[in-house]
């Protein structure tokens, strides 16, 4: 359990999975649309009647509504903080604004529509990346949990490493994912080997 909480181990992890330039850039458009269109969907479902009816504007695009989204995303805001918190500080206006825009978008006639195709394009678009680029099967088959709630944060990761952010860190994750990769590609060459025979 206590690993669940290390974020070096969560990154070396999730990062084997995503080493190819191209399919980082894939998710690195895609998480993000997937995640949004996710609280979309969320937020068109109806709420128990425990749940606060208040709604508060902030513009005809943004607004605070209690659905599900917000235990969803409080869940996932104190889960990074715990994990890397400065980095979870500067994810916040983001990650609010998928938030306060969902609800505005999830009551349109065409939200949940629009929701439904993201979805589908991103997962699409997801899975050739795993496929053709890293020609490795995607994270979420061996750890759905870690694959759907570290994802966001580790694109954001990279557009922080990419701007500088603690090089030294990045180098210990660059350096585990090597060796990872590295155990990977040895047994998958025994595998090959062992058919072959």
């Amino acid at each position: 359990m206590s690993r669940v909480f290390d974020v070096k181990h969560q990154l070396i992890f999730y990062g084997q999975y995503h080493s190819n330039k191209y399919n980082i850039a894939i998710h690195m458009c895609f998480v993000p649309v997937i995640m949004w269109s996710a609280m979309i969907l969320l937020a068109g479902l109806p709420t128990p009647s425990f749940f606060p009816s208040e709604t508060y504007i902030l513009t005809p695009y943004l607004s605070f509504h209690w659905s599900w989204v917000v235990p969803l995303a409080a869940a996932y805001a104190a889960y990074y903080l715990v994990l890397e918190p400065v980095a979870a500080l500067l994810f916040l206006p983001a990650f609010s604004t998928m938030l306060l825009s969902a609800d505005p978008i999830a009551a349109t006639a065409y939200g949940t529509k629009l929701a439904a195709w993201l979805q589908a394009l991103s997962w699409v678009a997801q899975f050739a990346g795993h496929g053709l680029a890293e020609k490795r099967a995607p994270a979420l088959l061996d750890n759905i949990l870690g694959a759907f709630v570290l994802a966001p944060f580790f694109v954001h990761l990279e557009v922080l490493f990419a701007l500088g952010y603690r090089p030294q860190f990045r180098r210990e994750i660059a350096n585990g994912v090597g060796v990872e990769l590295a155990k990977f590609r040895k047994e998958q060459g025994d595998i090959r080997r062992g058919k072959a025979l």
